[in-house]
């Protein structure tokens, strides 16, 4: 069962152990401890920048808020919310935290963390200080994390396969013309010879680049026809193939279940 933060005695601190990198992250003994990303004025407690998956978690994403020997969290209205235990907070509403309690920093679970007493490590030398002992709560979730995140290899080929054959019914459903206006063309070949002599500069060669790419796609030939349709079906073909490398999942589902057809019949 799990204890609940206000029975604990001010001499034991409590830490927030990262579940992807097993990084603590010890919270001190004030009144309001925040979480999240440093700007030019604020560097929060819990500073989670280093942290891989991070681009999703709020400047002053949430707070841990201490009265007297209870916690409470608080999400300071982020953009993609806190989760207590997978269930998503109210903005601005405190809620009573226990000991193996689950803080999740936006959807996913990509930045998660567990609450947890700060073990103090054994004074003997064999054992490093900064080492962190989990509970069995805390192993135990990160093996669960570690299980979500893996991509098997059929889902990563089948992803693959999917991106190629959208590149292949775009390029089969586009007619590409052939007339190319010259002075296009010219600024182009301007462009490359200021880049190749050093004593020009090269960001002017770029610009006339840039020109010359301009005026061939506004006043070129280039697209002479494109089949909205097929533009569809290949950006569906994309986005399910991308989602199948990256999670192994399309909206939740495995390859498994759609193989079944399991969903098409939700």
């Amino acid at each position: 069962m799990q204890e609940d933060i206000d029975i604990v005695s001010n001499t034991k601190l409590l830490e927030l152990v990262h579940l992807q990198t097993n990084t603590s992250f010890e919270l001190p003994l004030q009144d309001v401890i925040r979480i999240g990303k440093p700007n030019d004025l604020i560097i929060p407690e819990v500073n989670v920048s280093s942290l891989p998956d991070t681009d999703i978690v709020s400047r002053q994403h949430a707070e841990i808020h201490r009265s007297k020997d209870s916690y409470y969290i608080v999400d300071n209205g982020s953009v993609n919310g806190t989760y207590l235990n997978d269930e998503l907070l109210e903005p601005l509403r405190r809620y009573l935290l226990k000991l193996g309690d689950t803080i999740s920093l936006g959807k996913g679970n990509k930045v998660a963390f567990i609450l947890q007493h700060k073990l103090q490590a054994p004074s003997s030398s064999y054992l490093p200080a900064s080492r962190t002992v989990f509970q069995p709560e805390a192993k135990k979730l990160v093996q669960q994390q570690n299980q979500t995140t893996q991509v098997d290899k059929t889902s990563k080929f089948i992803g693959l396969a999917l991106m190629v054959a959208s590149v292949i019914v775009f390029a089969a459903n586009t007619q590409v013309g052939l007339f190319v206006r010259i002075p296009g063309v010219l600024l182009c070949i301007s462009g490359a010879v200021f880049l190749l002599q050093r004593r020009f500069n090269r960001n002017f060669g770029w610009v006339l680049i840039a020109l010359g790419i301009g005026i061939i796609i506004f006043t070129g030939n280039l697209l002479a026809s494109v089949n909205l349709l097929a533009i569809v079906c290949a950006a569906a073909l994309f986005v399910v193939g991308y989602l199948l490398m990256r999670t192994g999942k399309v909206f939740g589902y495995g390859i498994d279940a759609l193989l079944k057809g399991k969903f098409f019949k939700k």
